[in-house]
């Protein structure tokens, strides 16, 4: 019996780097990782060639315009990759029958709220990248319907750039360093969220398939000052850390001050509980050093 095919866009990101790493172990599924010289997202032309020559059961789209701020100005190519490409990709399944799974942000909603919203909860982005998310998470659900969009938050690991090796840098070089104290989210781990992408895999290959959206994420809810607090405190570093308010350190696109995610939904549809936020902290150190 042939294995299923899973295409994964967005090979060099974090997200694909950690499914990459982790899809030897799995030797019941076959997977082609795919950056821009293997699948071109933005010539929707090559799109549907690709999927009629490669026919994969799945596609896990990691690919993303993630450079929050640069997106206000650079909103064409944020939108063409986020919102364009995510919608041509869902098409591409549609015809094959394959199930689409799309990574999606806490970003989608406005951080005005006090409790971790829902999947159910209204969108309304406070900057242009959560704006073209949305719209990706939109397009590939009218387009595909076999869609699932996992929403996550404060992505980390050892590949790419991101906040925890930011922070490791940072402290390494300077004695003191100042994080913003009231911005609230979850920290989560790639190799975590890779780890429940092929769980869902295996449990639709074993005939439990649901559609729709979810929100997986680090467990817990902390601020930027606290997650630099522990990334110094695991890695046993001497830096000060000083708090500073999001106003003391403007950027160009705004943040949600509170985009804690509910991860009930996946846990009741797919029995995946998510990890502890400090304990993964402390693996993906273990890790980097």
């Amino acid at each position: 019996m042939a294995k299923p095919l899973i295409v994964v866009t967005g090979k060099n990101g974090q997200l694909g780097r950690e499914l990459e790493t982790l899809a030897a172990s799995f030797t019941g599924l076959d997977f082609l990782f795919t950056g821009r010289e293997e699948l071109d997202l933005n010539n929707p032309d090559s799109i549907p060639a690709f999927f009629k020559e490669h026919r994969p059961a799945y596609v896990v789209n990691c690919a993303a315009y993630t450079a929050v701020d640069k997106a206000e100005t650079e909103r064409e190519t944020a939108y063409a990759v986020n919102a364009v490409a995510a919608g041509n990709i869902a098409k591409a399944c549609e015809e094959l029958n394959a199930v689409y799974i799309g990574i999606s942000t806490d970003y989608v909603f406005n951080g005005n709220g006090t409790s971790p919203y829902l999947t159910t909860a209204d969108c309304d982005p406070v900057n242009y990248y959560g704006y073209s998310k949305y719209m990706g998470e939109q397009l590939a659900r009218e387009f595909c319907s076999k869609s699932i969009i996992i929403r996550t938050s404060w992505v980390y690991s050892r590949y790419g750039n991101n906040f925890v090796k930011t922070m490791l840098r940072l402290m390494k070089e300077r004695p003191e360093i100042r994080v913003v104290n009231d911005q609230l989210g979850s920290p989560t781990w790639a190799a975590d969220i890779a780890a429940a992408i092929v769980q869902v895999i295996q449990q639709i290959e074993a005939g439990k398939a649901v559609y729709g959206i979810y929100h997986y994420t680090g467990k817990g809810v902390i601020s930027w000052y606290d997650f630099a607090l522990a990334i110094r405190d695991t890695a046993q570093l001497s830096c000060e850390v000083l708090p500073i308010p999001s106003s003391a350190y403007p950027t160009p696109a705004k943040r949600p001050a509170y985009s804690a995610l509910d991860t009930a939904a996946f846990t009741k549809d797919y029995g995946i509980l998510p990890k502890d936020w400090n304990t993964a902290l402390q693996e993906c150190i273990r890790q980097l050093s």
